[in-house]
């Protein structure tokens, strides 16, 4: 997420509790709903990851969150915004069982590194993004030569964050988008407050008691002291929502980092957030990104483009003839696209994507993933798409635990509600259907 800090922008970004507390028990989907290479009517052709970076430091100095609580948040031994050492470790871990993953369904050898000019990493600039990306690579292929494909840092790629011309735009979209939000909200940001008051008094709560005062002592700014607007913005931010909830999701999100950095029990929320609670507070991030950065109008300008790469990567995969601009070759098994959380909810906010993993809802934290699977039955030669939504939980982020088959990560069907039947699957055609009315051509453009 970029730096968002006093309200959420668009298009983009007292007791000590334990830690290893177990994770919130999530149903498992049905196996008829997920098939494998056992299955011989069906077989894995292609598969498009859509992740975000791995765990960072929050994009802000600590002085820039300190006005909000009693005691000062904690420093990080890297730069604000980078990749963690611990991060670049558990997106390792991730590469290493999407590796057992890919080869259990047959898509890829169980070692080796025949297999990795078969698979294309093409990552956001920004440092975070990069390393991952890296990571990811040597998870998958360790010891072998991997190439992660990434524009010059401090560049802007389109393909992750796109920002429109007035002219695509039109003068009216900005008001647009503001009136888009504000027709969510009952039209006035300060229901989010009033929508949110028991969770933000819960997270205010642990803010104003916990951990030692800084020195000297200084006025607490509640959250509850923050103004909620909402106002037109300009092209690369259609509209400026400024609340209590969208401070909070930020705030959420650090608590989150602590977490998942596996900092120790006596650091993450000055001792008073464990596991359980921190599933419970991130209910506000996930509601201010719901408003931000779902909604249609928002969602559309954002990832038209990101949606377009992905459709036109499966399809290269499905007719093997080279489609220009598209990340990887005919010919490719797997597609890695790391960038942010942004990125994930803007998809979902076009398709219309709904998903519960690791107790928490629509989450989209370090390391997530949407998966896009391409089948081809056997019989008939048609293809179709699955998709998924993968993370590890926040307990084997802390621990920094292996991945395995009898170990993995969170992994739940995602329905499309366009075109997915029974089974989840989308015949492929109407999966690119779906795609294109979901789009709109004016923001895709060619890398």
């Amino acid at each position: 997420m970029r730096n968002d800090f006093a309200g959420a922008t668009l298009l983009a970004c007292v007791c000590v509790l334990t830690l290893g507390s177990s994770a919130a028990q999530t149903t498992k989907p049905s196996q008829s709903n997920v098939p494998s290479s056992s299955n011989s009517a069906v077989k894995l052709k292609f598969v498009v990851y859509l992740s975000r970076h791995g765990v960072r430091s929050p994009t802000g100095m600590p002085e820039q969150y300190n006005p909000y609580s009693l005691a000062p948040w904690p420093a990080w031994d890297v730069p604000p915004g980078h990749l963690t050492a611990h991060g670049y470790q558990l997106m390792k871990l991730f590469g290493a069982y999407d590796r057992m993953e890919l080869a259990k369904d047959g898509l890829l050898r169980p070692s080796g590194c025949e297999d990795a000019k078969k698979v294309t990493f093409y990552a956001d600039s920004d440092q975070r993004t990069r390393e991952t990306g890296k990571a990811l690579a040597e998870g998958l292929f360790p010891g072998c030569q991997t190439d992660v494909q990434f524009l010059p840092e401090g560049t802007n790629d389109p393909l992750f964050h796109f920002h429109p011309t007035l002219a695509q735009l039109g003068v009216n979209t900005p008001a647009q988008a503001t009136a888009a939000i504000a027709g969510r909200i009952g039209g006035d940001p300060a229901n989010l407050t009033e929508a949110y008051r028991t969770q933000l008094g819960t997270l205010d709560s642990i803010l104003a008691t916990c951990g030692s005062p800084v020195s000297p002592p200084q006025n607490r700014t509640s959250l509850f002291d923050i103004p909620a607007t909402l106002t037109p913005g300009s092209s690369d931010h259609l509209a400026e929502l400024r609340s209590p909830l969208n401070t909070a999701s930020t705030l959420v999100e650090n608590l989150l980092l602590e977490y998942t950095q596996g900092m120790e029990a006596s650091s993450v929320g000055w001792g008073c957030v464990d596991g359980p609670k921190l599933r419970s507070l991130m209910e506000l991030h996930t509601a201010a990104t719901d408003f931000t950065e779902r909604t249609p109008v928002i969602a559309k300008i954002a990832a038209s483009n990101l949606l377009t790469v992905i459709d036109k990567s499966i399809e290269q995969a499905v007719t093997q003839k080279a489609i220009h601009g598209i990340p990887g070759k005919p010919g490719d098994r797997a597609l890695f696209l790391i960038g942010h959380d942004t990125n994930l909810t803007n998809i979902a906010g076009l398709l219309n994507l709904t998903w519960i993993a690791d107790g928490r809802r629509d989450d989209t934290p370090p390391g997530g993933a949407l998966i896009f699977e391409l089948w081809r039955n056997q019989k008939t030669g048609r293809f179709s798409v699955r998709t998924y939504f993968t993370v590890q939980t926040l307990e084997q982020m802390w621990s920094s635990a292996t991945l395995t088959l009898s170990n993995p990560p969170e992994r739940v069907p995602v329905f499309l509600p366009s075109c997915s039947q029974k089974n989840f699957s989308c015949p492929f055609i109407s999966f690119t259907q779906a795609v294109q009315h979901a789009i709109d051509v004016r923001y895709v453009t060619a890398r």
